[in-house]
């Protein structure tokens, strides 16, 4: 999937309103971009605010690699929203198996064209109550399994303050410094042989959150949890809107953000 001249376009359009937009909201400083592969590779962040997916992109574009997200398909049928994604290239994705499949071939074709996917491990926005990585989904340690595919860790700090997780407003003043780590490609090495099965994924994706805690906890200067948030384990969805009180909290569908991936 190469990138069309409409589709640099339209980047370069919404580049210009969103970047200045950015730079007035956080100061920004950002570390290891010399770590960025030259060819395709798969962005692991963090994500904690509904903001995040304008943070990474924003570092992405600015070292002239477009960004490309794994979007839920329901965004592409918002008026305006959905012409952009759809004008930028954004990859759509399903929640049936089949429809996670073909997401995962366009990004495949995407990567082969040296272009940067950015998927979240975690799916969502972190149940932690602290913020820290929480247990993440096996989609990004399976392409990068399948396909060869470097993935990148990045953990970022700050754009939370700006706007809390599910806030409905922004907090302007004082302004805020958001802080981005890219670290070094995951070594998944180990791996090579092995049967793609829910173990291997499974500990693959365990060696990928652990670099993106590393990171964060190197922004953060703080010390991660021993054992990493599991919703299920606290009677949370695993996707969707989670709003915090009641019995284990709850997922409100529909405000996912456009962030969230699937396996």
């Amino acid at each position: 999937m190469k990138e069309t001249a409409k589709s640099h376009a339209t980047f370069v359009t919404v580049a210009g309103i969103v970047r200045p937009v950015m730079n007035l909201l956080m100061r920004k400083q950002w570390i290891g971009l010399e770590k960025l592969p030259a060819g395709g590779f798969i962005a692991a962040p963090n994500h904690c605010t509904e903001i995040d997916p304008l943070v990474v992109g924003h570092m992405l574009y600015n070292q002239k690699r477009m960004p490309h997200f794994l979007a839920k398909a329901g965004l592409f049928k918002v008026p305006v929203l959905g012409f952009v994604l759809r004008a930028t290239k954004q990859i759509p994705v399903e929640r049936s198996t089949a429809g996670a499949n073909r997401s995962l071939q366009v990004a495949k074709e995407v990567v082969d064209e040296g272009g940067a996917i950015i998927i979240y491990p975690e799916g969502t926005l972190t149940r932690d109550p602290d913020l820290w990585p929480m247990k993440g989904h096996t989609g990004a340690a399976r392409m990068a399994l399948e396909s060869g595919i470097p993935v990148v860790p990045m953990a970022h700090w700050g754009a939370h303050e700006v706007l809390p997780r599910y806030a409905k407003r922004l907090h302007v003043f004082p302004r805020k410094t958001s802080r981005l780590a890219v670290g070094d490609p995951v070594d998944l090495s180990a791996f090579a042989g092995r049967p793609l099965d829910k173990a291997t994924l499974t500990e693959a994706t365990n060696v990928i959150m652990e670099a993106i805690t590393e990171l964060l906890a190197t922004l953060r200067n703080g010390q991660p949890p021993l054992v990493r948030w599991d919703p299920a384990a606290h009677n949370q969805s695993t996707h969707g809107r989670f709003i915090e009180g009641g019995a284990g909290g709850r997922a409100d569908r529909s405000n996912e953000n456009i962030g969230d991936s699937t396996e």
